[in-house]
C-alpha cells in the first residue's frame, strides 16, 4: 500500500495547483484524475477553450464589420467553423499536456480513476487503496440541470456541449443571461446566430454591480443580442429539428420561444458525489457545499475541500490560490488569503472586470464616495476604437480607503488587477490619483476616476 504526504482529488485548477506547490515544500504528492486528462473543467471544457472560442470569433467579427474602418479591404472573407473547433481543441490539448509535464517536472505521482474516502487517512481508486497523512478535495462543479430540460450536448446544451456543437445553428435560445451564458452567447451572435436569453431574474449578470450590469446589456443589446427578463421557463416541446420553450412573462402570461439548440446556464453545483465523504461524516450545508474553516479544513482536520465545493466565487483563480494556501498550511507556513481581492471578469465585449464591493454592497456598510470615468474620454481608447464603458470605484467617505473597482472596457480583464492590489495593500484612492501613469494608456481611467473622489478629473 502506497503512502503519501498529501493527496490531491481532482486536477483543476485547485487541485494541479495545490498539488505543485504541495511537491515543491517538500511533500511526497499524487494527484487523483478520473478524466483521461488533467485540468479539469477550466483547462478541458471551461475557461480556456470558451476563451479561445471568444477570440477567434471576436476577431472574425472585427474583420466583418470594422476592417474598412481602418482602410484595410479583401474580398470573399469566409468562415471555417469546424476549423476554428480544431484550434480550439489544439490549444487544450496544449494546456492539459503542459500540466503533465509539470507534474513530471514536480514529481507528482498521477492516478488515473475515481476517488473514495475510506477513513481520514485512506482513499480507495478502482481496486486500490492509497494512504494519505493529508488529503485535499479539489473536485470542482458541474453545470445545474433543468428537470425538464435535460442536456444531451447536442440540441439542449450545457457549457461544455455549446464548446463542442458540430454546426453553427441558426437560432440559439439562452436560458441564464449570467456571464457564462452571455459569453458564450457571444461567441455565436458574432458568427451570425440568432441570440434570444431567457433569464428569471431582472438583470444580466446578477453579480456585478448594477451600473456594470446595466451598461453590459446595453452594449450587448447594440450587438444584437435578446434579452427577456424576469422570465420563468415551465416547459419545452420538440417538434422535429426545433424546439420551443414555454416561459412564464413577468404579468404571468406564457410566451413561446423557439430555437435550434438551448444553451442551460443557470448555474453550477459542487461535484461531491461517490466521495465518500459520508463515511467520514464531513459536512456539508444545504446547497451542497463542503464546509470548511478558516484554514479550508473539513470537519476531519487532516482533509480540506478547495475551490468551487466551498463556498464563494466558483472562479478558477479562486481554487487556485486557496490550492497554495492549503499546501502552505500542510508544510507549516503561515498563509493567507483575502477573498475581498478576487477579481471577477465577463470575456464579453466590452469585457466586466469587478473586484471588493459592489456599490450596493458597500452602501449596506459604509458610508461611501463614488467617481467613475468614461473612456470615451480616454485617449487610448480613442485610437483604437474602444471607447465603449467605464471605471468606476468606491471608497469610503471618510479614509477615501477603496472598498470595490468595476471596469467594462475591451480590455478590462487586463486593467482590474490594479484594483485588486490597491486593495490588497489596502491602499487609498488617493494613491490611485497621485499614481503617474503611462500615456496614451486605458489605464489612466482608473487615475482619472479616482480624481473625480479626490481632487477632480483632468479630462472630463
Amino acid at each position: 500500500m502506497e503512502e503519501f504526504d498529501v493527496v490531491v482529488i481532482g486536477s483543476g485548477p485547485g487541485g494541479y495547483v495545490s498539488a505543485i506547490r504541495c511537491s515543491q515544500l517538500g511533500l511526497k504528492t499524487a494527484c487523483i484524475e478520473k478524466g483521461n486528462t488533467l485540468g479539469g473543467t477550466c483547462l478541458n471544457v471551461g475557461c480556456i477553450p470558451s476563451k479561445a472560442l471568444l477570440h477567434s470569433s471576436e476577431l472574425y467579427e472585427k474583420m466583418e464589420k470594422e476592417a474598412n474602418n481602418y482602410g484595410i479591404s479583401f474580398d470573399n472573407l469566409s468562415l471555417d467553423f469546424s476549423k476554428m473547433m480544431d484550434h480550439k481543441n489544439k490549444i487544450v490539448d496544449s494546456f492539459t499536456k503542459g500540466i503533465d509535464f509539470l507534474f513530471k517536472k514536480n514529481k507528482i505521482q498521477r492516478i488515473l480513476g475515481a476517488a473514495t474516502l475510506k477513513d481520514p487517512n485512506t482513499i480507495s481508486v478502482n481496486s486500490d487503496t492509497i494512504k494519505a497523512k493529508h488529503i485535499i478535495l479539489a473536485t470542482g462543479s458541474e453545470p445545474i440541470e433543468l428537470p425538464f430540460l435535460p442536456f444531451d450536448e447536442k440540441k439542449i446544451v450545457s457549457s461544455t456541449g455549446a464548446l463542442s456543437l458540430e454546426t453553427l445553428p441558426k437560432k440559439l435560445l439562452v436560458v441564464g443571461a449570467g456571464i457564462i451564458g452571455t459569453e458564450l452567447g457571444s461567441v455565436y451572435r458574432r458568427l451570425g446566430v440568432e441570440v434570444e436569453y431567457i433569464e428569471f431574474l431582472d438583470r444580466i449578470c446578477p453579480g456585478l454591480d448594477l451600473t456594470m450590469s446595466q451598461s453590459l446589456q446595453k452594449a450587448l443589446e447594440k450587438q444584437g443580442h435578446k434579452f427577456n427578463l424576469s422570465h420563468k421557463v415551465v416547459s419545452k416541446d420538440v417538434k422535429g429539428d426545433k424546439i420551443t420553450l414555454t416561459a412564464e412573462t413577468p404579468s404571468g402570461d406564457k410566451k413561446e420561444f423557439e430555437g435550434d439548440v438551448v444553451l442551460v446556464c443557470i448555474g453550477r453545483k459542487p461535484y461531491t458525489n461517490n466521495l465518500g465523504l459520508e463515511n467520514l461524516s464531513i459536512q456539508k450545508d444545504k446547497r451542497g457545499f463542503v464546509q470548511v474553516d478558516n484554514c479550508l479544513r473539513t470537519s476531519a482536520p487532516n482533509i480540506f475541500a478547495i475551490g468551487d465545493i466551498v463556498n464563494g466565487p466558483m472562479l478558477a483563480h479562486k481554487a487556485s490560490e486557496e490550492g497554495v494556501i492549503v499546501a502552505e498550511f500542510i508544510a507549516g507556513h503561515r498563509a493567507e488569503f483575502n477573498h475581498l481581492t478576487i477579481p471577477n471578469v465577463a470575456y464579453t465585449h466590452p469585457e466586466v472586470g469587478s473586484v471588493g464591493l459592489t456599490e450596493e454592497e458597500a452602501k449596506a456598510h459604509f458610508s461611501i464616495k463614488v467617481g467613475s470615468f468614461p473612456f470615451k474620454a480616454n485617449s487610448r481608447a480613442r485610437c483604437t476604437a474602444e471607447e465603449e464603458g467605464l471605471v468606476k470605484i468606491i471608497a469610503d467617505e471618510k479614509s477615501h480607503t477603496l472598498l470595490g473597482m468595476h471596469i467594462i472596457a475591451g480590455h478590462a480583464s487586463e486593467l482590474i488587477c490594479l484594483g485588486g492590489l490597491a486593495m490588497q495593500l489596502q491602499a487609498k484612492v488617493d494613491d490611485l490619483a497621485d499614481l503617474c501613469f503611462a500615456h496614451p494608456t486605458l489605464s489612466e481611467s482608473i487615475k482619472e476616476a479616482a480624481l473625480t473622489i479626490t481632487k477632480g478629473a483632468i479630462h472630463m
